[in-house]
């Protein structure tokens, strides 16, 4: 695994990257040929950028 982020402009950076990626993985689903198990990798996205909030969050007290 890669080094603990405790500097707050990393972990933005960090947050902000991972949402890009989010959108453009996000931007590049075809609607009318997206499956359950693309969905379903959204969703894993989404609570690991959640679980990684919370990670800086708890960091921070």
């Amino acid at each position: 695994m890669g080094s603990s982020i405790s500097d707050k402009n990393e972990q933005v950076t960090f947050l902000k990257t991972r949402l890009n990626m989010f959108m453009d993985v996000l931007d590049a689903i075809d609607p009318e040929e997206t499956e359950l198990e693309d969905i379903d990798r959204l969703i894993l996205m989404i609570d690991e950028i959640e679980s990684k909030c919370n990670e800086f969050k708890h960091r921070d007290l």
